[in-house]
């Protein structure tokens, strides 16, 4: 059923209550907090415990949570219904790394992930077959964002075979820049677009292809077999895209052809059995055990119970720095809407301005704003606590700015 504006009347008496108590004096009257507010699912640990909520503001979440039914929507999302309504079409990356689904929609959906998975294994023995040392992944939004910030954040995981680096911005001194420390007889080129019609990833193939004197070493991941035949790829270089996967979403397809060269592909199948491992708790899991339903209610009560117009995402690690990028588009184009799916003007704030940057370095640029400017801005503090580095003292210290700045 659709919310009503009384619905979130209710939240906002909730805040407004909540309003003139301090953070510090909300947890300390809750002894139980730091376990109640807190979930795990397999390595992911995360607490809500110092989120501006008491129980009975949650208990109010929750309850907007089941009006909305949105254990119903996760269930129609994974079966395949045409959740997008603007375009009449499912949107099926779950089935990409997981068999959830049921229906013939979501079955359809998964044997065709499974063929690319197939299609990509035998592309990718292609290239190393050839010789080639370096591959240029050539794309943009979600055919840059997501394969670029998981090849940069499993660096640790790479296989060593292949190295593998992006250029997304039309800006030629990006080209330039990236091609001159590269050898064109011992590189290849991924070009990604579901089109084959993005500007910006046509006009940095050209330049590609021709400072590789042709298009022999290109590889494509699109939904156009025409167009890349024009350009010079044929059929058999060429790995699918699909209209149910949206940009944002396309990691776990073969537009994240790049990052299974990079980590090789049980590296790549690791990666897709995690996402399966959240997939299955996000449509599994009660409403009140569920990890990613707390985090989207805590961001709709931050929007619009308190009026919070952004969101930092500050992850301490250096292989995260480029996570705030991707979650701007994952959150900012998926949300980013003045209208609801009925057609009719969105009557509240649908989405926080997401930014952010990795620690420590940050704290010494923002952080005097979020500690003593006149705007309170709900933030995301992502730590690993399991190194990938011997340099323990250093990973210690690392581990106590974030605990000490998010206190």
């Amino acid at each position: 059923m659709g919310l009503t504006q009384a619905h979130w009347q209710s939240l906002r008496l909730q805040a407004d209550r909540l309003r003139g108590q301090a953070l510090r004096d909300i947890v300390a009257a809750d002894p139980a907090r730091s376990d109640e507010f807190a979930l795990r699912v397999g390595p992911v640990y995360a607490s809500f415990a110092r989120q501006h909520v008491d129980g009975a503001a949650a208990h109010a979440l929750f309850a907007l949570a089941g009006e909305a039914e949105v254990s119903q929507a996760v269930r129609r999302l994974f079966d395949g219904a045409h959740v997008n309504a603007s375009e009449d079409r499912p949107a099926l990356h779950t089935a990409l790394r997981s068999d959830l689904g049921a229906g013939a929609v979501a079955a359809q959906a998964r044997g065709l992930a499974l063929e690319s998975r197939v299609r990509m294994d035998r592309l990718h023995q292609a290239v190393l077959d050839s010789g080639v040392t370096d591959v240029v992944n050539i794309g943009i939004g979600g055919s840059d964002l997501g394969p670029r910030l998981a090849v940069d954040a499993l660096r640790d995981f790479h296989d060593g075979r292949l190295r593998v680096h992006f250029l997304a911005n039309v800006d030629g001194s990006a080209a330039q820049h990236l091609l001159r420390s590269l050898d064109p007889a011992r590189t290849s080129a991924v070009i990604v677009s579901k089109s084959f019609a993005t500007e910006e990833t046509l006009l940095n193939g050209a330049i590609v292809r021709d400072w590789l004197g042709g298009s022999d070493r290109l590889y494509a991941v699109s939904a156009n077999l025409d167009r890349t035949a024009a350009y010079g790829i044929p059929g058999d270089r060429v790995l699918p895209m699909w209209d149910w996967v949206g940009g944002r979403y396309s990691l776990w397809s073969s537009v994240g052809f790049a990052l299974q060269l990079a980590i090789g592909r049980e590296g790549f199948a690791a990666l897709l059995d995690g996402a399966a491992l959240m997939d299955a708790h996000v449509l599994e899991a009660p409403l009140q055990a569920n990890l990613p339903v707390w985090h989207a209610l805590m961001g709709a009560w931050n929007r619009n119970a308190f009026g919070h117009a952004s969101h930092a995402i500050l992850p301490y690690d250096q292989r995260l720095a480029l996570l705030p990028g991707f979650l701007q588009q994952l959150v900012m184009e998926s949300l980013g809407k003045s209208v609801r799916q009925d057609g009719q003007p969105a009557a509240l704030a649908t989405v926080p301005v997401v930014w952010g940057g990795a620690g420590t370095g940050v704290q010494h640029s923002f952080f005097q704003a979020l500690h003593q400017g006149t705007d309170a801005v709900p933030a995301d503090f992502i730590g690993v606590v399991q190194p990938a580095h011997d340099h323990a003292h250093s990973h210690r210290v690392l581990l106590a700015n974030l605990l000490a700045q998010s206190q």
